[in-house]
């Protein structure tokens, strides 16, 4: 698959210091484990985002009925790193072309989607989004949302850097592990 290259020149307004984006593209477990690898994330907390629930927990995300995606919000230094370069990372990392699935995880849960925490962000996912439809790089349609943040619930702790300590884990062996050994490849000069 080749995905169309951020600029890596290309920063957003106020170019250095710290910025947040959040993310969901299937089991945050996933997502985490990849984006804690690039130079300039300074953060990643696994949670939840864009449902109706307040302060939902795991096992209620998990029924589906919260509204609620899995999320990574992911704290990053701009001047390292930039939003567009977040975004292919992200596109990368999972299925943006099914829809409430990736892979055995399946609901609403697990969709494909961009909080985007102020208009820069929306414009760049927007752009970059129909840049990767537009570039056929996917044989269906990019199911992606993109929608506006408005809050974050963290995960309960045992979620936190679960890759980091639980890789031995079957789920860690059999799903997380080739996802980050595909990432490295990929985003090898972009890693820690």
């Amino acid at each position: 698959m080749n995905l169309p290259k951020a600029d890596d020149n290309k920063q957003v307004a106020n170019s250095t210091g710290p910025d947040t984006a959040t993310f969901g593209g299937g089991c945050f477990w996933c997502m985490e484990a990849q984006f804690q690898l690039l130079k300039g994330v300074t953060k990643v907390e696994s949670g939840f985002a864009g449902g109706s629930v307040k302060n939902p927990t795991y096992h209620e995300v998990c029924t589906g009925t919260t509204g609620h995606a899995e999320v990574t919000q992911i704290y990053f230094d701009k001047g390292i790193i930039t939003y567009d370069q977040l975004l292919e990372a992200f596109w990368s990392a999972h299925d943006p072309t099914t829809l409430n699935r990736q892979g055995n995880d399946v609901g609403t849960q697990y969709r494909s989607v961009i909080f985007y925490h102020n208009s820069e962000q929306k414009k760049l996912a927007e752009g970059y989004k129909k840049k990767l439809a537009d570039s056929g790089a996917f044989s269906g349609p990019i199911v992606t949302e993109i929608a506006p943040y408005t809050i974050f619930y963290k995960a309960e702790n045992y979620h936190q850097d679960y890759f980091k300590e639980n890789g031995s884990e079957p789920y860690c062996q059999f799903v997380i592990a080739p996802k980050v050994d595909k990432f490295k490849k990929v985003f090898q000069s972009k890693l820690k």
